[in-house]
């Protein structure tokens, strides 16, 4: 799936983005290996990296859903990252408040339910169509938050790729995985809030390792009710530990550093390029292309989205970060 968020600094939301951590920002400076292996693709490269990352993921979800289904593979995604990130981040588990917990469940939820949305609609849509279309909750959540005029135009446009992209009325896309999608917009929208709600209530990715744990005790029960013994299959598995490093582990990592040095505004840009990038692993992969109507769907929606993030900066409530994310 396609995953998504805004830095905990910043005064609201930001636009699109994809789920990378908010409470990154707060990493500290430490893990120069890691940077002076990606650093050389400058911050720009590492944030497209991590979005065709994010992508081709989604597109090895599709091939993967016939063996596990797709919550099997929401499960089997979670569960990996979840170890992967309490192995690494290792967080503390006392001195919580309640407060900061019920934050942290939320933000697990909220995540959990996007990824399981928007799993289901990939395996009714192409995948193109489906973040495009989930795409419209965080631009949503972006012109709500700046309360602008020219917002309006923004959002007409975003409604004017959803209307080509459904060919004048969805006649070409399976309703079920239409509304799906849409959901998982809102859940992104809802993940954006929390992500920063958690960052800055926990340290480093503490939140973040914590939240996907949440996420994957809530789903697993799903996936072994849907898939059972098909999800301990080792060819299965490691599929879906291959989803969860694309998906999850390597885009967060790539995110992290990048967001070190490049403006919280740039990186919400760059992450409008999404649909773009999904629908060029749903062609590459999965063989899935695309009308010339279709097409200039998607360019609509990026360009609602890019307009909106330029909105935000220039009435200042997506700051430019400094370069400590």
């Amino acid at each position: 799936m396609s995953l998504r968020n805004s830095t905990p600094g910043a005064a609201a939301p930001s636009a699109p983005a994809s789920p990378a951590p908010a409470q990154a920002a707060s990493v500290p400076e430490s893990g120069s290996g890691a940077e002076g292996r990606f650093g050389a693709l400058g911050p720009v490269g590492l944030v497209l990296a991590g979005g065709v990352s994010v992508q081709f993921g989604g597109a090895l979800a599709v091939t993967l859903m016939p063996r596990a289904g797709a919550l099997g593979v929401v499960s089997l995604r979670l569960l990996v990252a979840a170890i992967v990130l309490m192995a690494v981040c290792r967080p503390r588990l006392r001195g919580h408040s309640r407060a900061d917990w019920a934050t942290v469940v939320v933000f697990g939820v909220a995540m959990a339910a996007m990824n399981g949305l928007f799993y289901q609609a990939i395996a009714r849509i192409p995948l193109g169509a489906a973040v495009t279309l989930e795409v419209l909750g965080p631009l949503a959540l972006s012109v709500l938050a700046s309360r602008r005029a020219v917002n309006v135009v923004w959002a007409a446009l975003a409604l004017a790729g959803v209307f080509l992209l459904g060919g004048g009325g969805f006649s070409g896309l399976d309703p079920a995985g239409v509304g799906l999608a849409l959901s998982a917009g809102a859940m992104w929208a809802a993940y954006i809030v929390f992500s920063a709600r958690t960052g800055r209530r926990f340290p480093q990715a503490d939140g973040l390792a914590l939240a996907m744990t949440v996420g994957a005790l809530l789903f697993l029960p799903l996936g072994i009710a849907e898939s059972g013994a098909k999800l301990a299959n080792p060819t299965t598995f490691g599929l879906g530990a291959a989803v969860a490093m694309l998906s999850s582990v390597m885009p967060y990592t790539l995110e992290l550093l990048a967001l070190r040095r490049l403006p919280a505004s740039t990186f919400a840009v760059l992450m409008s390029l999404e649909p773009a990038l999904a629908a060029t692993a749903g062609f590459l992969v999965l063989g899935q292309s695309l009308t010339l109507m279709e097409a200039a769907a998607i360019v609509l929606v990026i360009a609602a989205s890019m307009g909106a993030v330029r909105t935000q900066v220039a009435q200042g409530r997506v700051r430019p970060q400094a370069p400590e994310a």
